[in-house]
């Protein structure tokens, strides 16, 4: 019987400057078409630090080189898991957040990677967009910094 349940822990950059947040569109490879604006991140790979992780994903889906300059914390979510995986399979994430500022590099689009956009949008613009909840629970960690490292309605959110 196959293993009906997964494990995904991820690393992710936060970069707000100037009333703005970096942002990268992913394209969902289970439903063609279908995309959603998302802070740069991604899987860890075996042996990576989580830190290093975060700025690789960066450069791939930005061009940005980061200095990481916080952990802002984490949040974890069960759901169900893409049909691929057959019914009932469950899928575990669990995200690893930090804030990181731009050091050089120039913002380009990702190519043969899993986003297809990289883009700097207003803070205010942000509601407007199709989006993951990784781009309001990067944003509410870097705002408001708790001390737990805990969104804010950790468990609340969904992707729109």
């Amino acid at each position: 019987m196959p293993n009906t349940h997964s494990l995904r822990v991820s690393s992710c950059a936060v970069c707000i400057r100037d009333g703005r947040v970096l942002l990268t569109r992913w394209v969902d490879p289970e439903r063609p078409g279908h995309r959603l604006w998302s802070v740069p991140g991604g899987g860890i790979d075996h042996g990576e630090d989580p830190y290093d992780a975060a700025v690789r994903e960066v450069r791939e889906e930005t061009g940005y080189a980061v200095e990481i300059e916080a952990l802002l914390g984490m949040h974890t979510r069960v759901v169900p898991a893409p049909p691929s995986r057959g019914a009932g399979a469950e899928f575990h994430s669990l995200r690893v957040f930090y804030a990181a500022r731009i050091t050089g590099g120039e913002l380009r689009d990702e190519v043969g990677g899993s986003s297809d956009r990289a883009a700097w949008v207003g803070l205010a613009d942000v509601a407007g967009l199709p989006r993951d909840e990784r781009v309001d629970i990067g944003i509410a960690l870097a705002l408001d910094r708790p001390a737990s490292g805990r969104p804010r309605d950790a468990g609340a959110a969904g992707p729109r």
